[in-house]
């Protein structure tokens, strides 16, 4: 059985980097600044050593994590109460099913007379009413909506 192309068994690791004196003679340089940048921007709990500079040049650096508290106190300790005071708060309405009532169903009274169903896109449907005492053939609302239709 052969290995695909590309890959090998052999020499595989990843060759160790070689630490030169100008290497850390620049290193040294670098972290000098970073402090001072730190420093500067009042970061000071991001100031390094020079064994972490190190670690963070080679990508092996991870920053001690800080634990913060959320709250100074539980929310139990917090002194602030949930707990109803009253022993008995009346009900507005009580011994009255009202919003478990049927609805009277809409009836048409005449007060408004219907011309006749207009659509405006696609399947929605309006009503057109007239409604003026100058327009007694609904001709105004019926123009409105092909004028709206069409714009």
């Amino acid at each position: 059985m052969h290995l695909a192309r590309g890959l090998t068994t052999l020499n595989t690791k990843k060759p160790k980097r070689r630490i030169t004196k100008a290497k850390l003679k620049r290193w040294a340089e670098e972290l000098r600044l970073y402090n001072k940048d730190m420093k500067r921007l009042g970061m000071h709990d991001h100031k390094m050593t020079f064994e972490q500079y190190v670690e963070y040049v080679h990508g092996n650096f991870t920053p001690a994590r800080k634990t913060a508290t959320v709250m100074s106190t539980p929310w139990h300790q917090s002194g602030v109460s949930y707990e109803r005071k009253t022993d008995h708060i009346p009900s507005g309405k009580s011994g009255s099913f009202a919003p478990a009532t049927k609805k009277e169903p809409m009836q048409y009274t005449g007060k408004r007379r219907l011309i006749g169903i207009a659509t405006m896109h696609k399947s929605n449907m309006v009503p057109i009413f007239a409604d003026d005492e100058d327009d007694k053939s609904g001709r105004k609302a019926a123009t409105e909506i092909a004028t709206m239709r069409r714009n």
